[in-house]
């Protein structure tokens, strides 16, 4: 039974690239129920990467009338709708909001071509979008997509009205409504201190007569517009509900950890692993490495990549441990036997330490190296499988504490999220390779949650992000680093460093890249 029918719930939504996921929480910001949908991932030739956009919504539609029904929440508890998404790419409708072609997602890699050809013209191409846009440009950005686009469908273009981000489409398809926020703006790549588009970059990508696609920009902790009748049909939710323009994955996710004050970090421990932390004004430092966002309130998000995370104890996994693969009936099962045997190795693994470059892509961070490989250094004939599933624990503990290392901004704590935080084991190992304190947060779905509160602020639950995270963040766990630990990975790290320096001649003729 429904104690009350008040609006007094928020619905966060979060469209990954391949999953949607949708929950709801009170004012006090409990993760109250979820729900999850996939969503599918073309590759129409190698390297590309692409999705259907009416699917995308479809799945977005049924997970939120799913979420309703199935954990009977009434339709008029929900006060506000928020949206997170992942971001940039090229989600394009026509005038009357269709898509005009499937959306190109972030992680496509057709525009490498393109963009060496404009490295060949212009030597400083990179350097300038750097210093403009304080970012790396991936190659699934939305301006050399664009550009791409026009130099190979220039029908898609004549064709289009408006060039969407993921979120910013789902927001069309339940308000009407069309704009983007200065999250994705800076990034496509845009002007991060002016938290805007740049027309320097349009210029520089020759996208001047095409800046007529980029709609709006709006804040994200505004209202964007309200429910449709045709989108409350389909989903469930009441219309004329306030939906806010939201923020990007990554600026959500960090405001869903309550990362909104300059010195808070925190790290996204996933297939890939982003160390962020919030900074009070734009940061270009180190040059033309990570990536820069910016947050509601006047704060940025300097953030360091590294492209192996969780895949490190994945592939760890997938060669090493057959039997408790066997043995184990749940995921948690099967984590919990291999701390138990990792845990049968000293502290620094008895001397073997891993380099944890397993990406074919190299490393991002501290340095942009694509020949960098992984290793094992240090093994003997004593070593056990133990030091080595250890050692991968550790290594990849140590690359979180090399992200943090070079950033300008000097970390006191770190909210940790993704797959990796599940583990009190791995936390720990985290909070002593780094010196700090590792916090836990309640919750599971931090994007959600992020968009959810950008919600709650446009509807004036409360007066700013800041009093939004003050009132709602709760702590879970929280991992203190131990001194005698801390001392044995302060010694690692140097060798770490070492290898790291010292192995890139060795990577680079081993791959032919001399």
């Amino acid at each position: 039974m429904i104690a009350s029918l008040a609006s007094d719930l928020l619905l966060g939504v979060d469209a990954g690239t391949s999953m949607v996921k949708v929950a709801i929480f009170d004012r006090a910001g409990r993760e109250l129920a979820v729900a999850r949908r996939r969503t599918p991932v073309e590759t129409p030739q190698p390297g590309w990467s692409e999705t259907d956009m009416n699917v995308v919504w479809e799945v977005t539609a049924a997970a939120i009338r799913a979420l309703l029904v199935e954990h009977r929440f009434a339709p008029e508890r929900i006060a506000g709708v928020g949206l997170t998404g992942n971001m940039v790419g090229a989600w394009l409708i026509d005038a009357q909001g269709r898509p005009v072609r499937k959306a190109i997602l972030w992680n496509d890699g057709r525009t490498q071509p393109l963009i060496d050809r404009l490295i060949a013209d212009m030597p400083d191409f990179m350097t300038r979008i750097f210093y403009t846009s304080g970012s790396v440009m991936q190659q699934g950005c939305t301006l050399p997509l664009l550009r791409w686009l026009a130099e190979n469908e220039p029908e898609t273009l004549a064709r289009a009205a408006y060039v969407l981000c993921c979120k910013d489409w789902i927001a069309y398809k339940l308000t009407g409504c069309v704009q983007l926020d200065p999250t994705e703006a800076s990034v496509l790549p845009g002007d991060a201190r002016a938290r805007s588009y740049s027309d320097a970059m349009f210029s520089l990508f020759g996208l001047d007569e095409h800046r007529h696609l980029f709609p709006r920009l709006a804040p994200s902790e505004s209202v964007a517009g309200v429910v449709t009748a045709q989108a409350a049909e389909q989903t469930g939710l009441q219309p004329g509900i306030p939906v806010a323009v939201g923020a990007g994955d990554v600026p959500a996710s960090a405001i869903g950890l309550g990362a909104v004050t300059p010195g808070v970090g925190c790290t996204l421990l996933g297939t890939n692993i982003l160390n962020c932390v919030v900074t009070p004004a734009p940061v270009f430092e180190p040059v033309e490495v990570g990536l820069l966002f910016c947050l509601p309130g006047e704060r940025w998000l300097r953030a360091m990549v590294n492209v192996a995370g969780t895949t490190c104890l994945d592939w760890f996994i997938a060669q090493f441990c057959a039997v408790e693969q066997a043995n184990s009936r749940t995921p948690a099962e099967l984590f919990g036997m291999l701390e138990r045997l990792a845990s049968n190795s000293a502290i620094g693994a008895n001397g073997v330490l891993f380099l944890p470059y397993l990406s074919s892509l190299g490393i991002t961070t501290p340095y942009f190296e694509p020949a960098a490989r992984a290793e094992f250094f240090g093994l003997t004939d004593r070593h056990t499988r133990a030091d080595l599933l250890r050692a991968v624990y550790e290594g990849v503990a140590l690359s979180i504490r090399d992200g943090f290392a070079i950033m300008p901004q000097e970390v006191n704590e770190i909210r940790l999220a993704g797959g990796g935080a599940k583990s009190a084991f791995w936390s720990q190992i985290i909070a002593n390779c780094t010196g700090k304190n590792v916090l836990i947060l309640s919750g599971t779905e931090f994007g959600a949650r992020g968009a959810a509160l950008l919600a709650g602020v446009a509807l004036g639950w409360w007066p700013s992000l800041s009093d939004a995270v003050q009132e709602t963040v709760a702590i879970a766990r929280r991992f203190e680093p131990d001194p005698e630990a801390c001392a044995i990975y302060d010694r690692m790290y140097v060798v770490y460093q070492m290898l790291q320096r010292d192995l890139r001649p060795a990577w680079r003729a081993a791959t032919g890249r001399t």
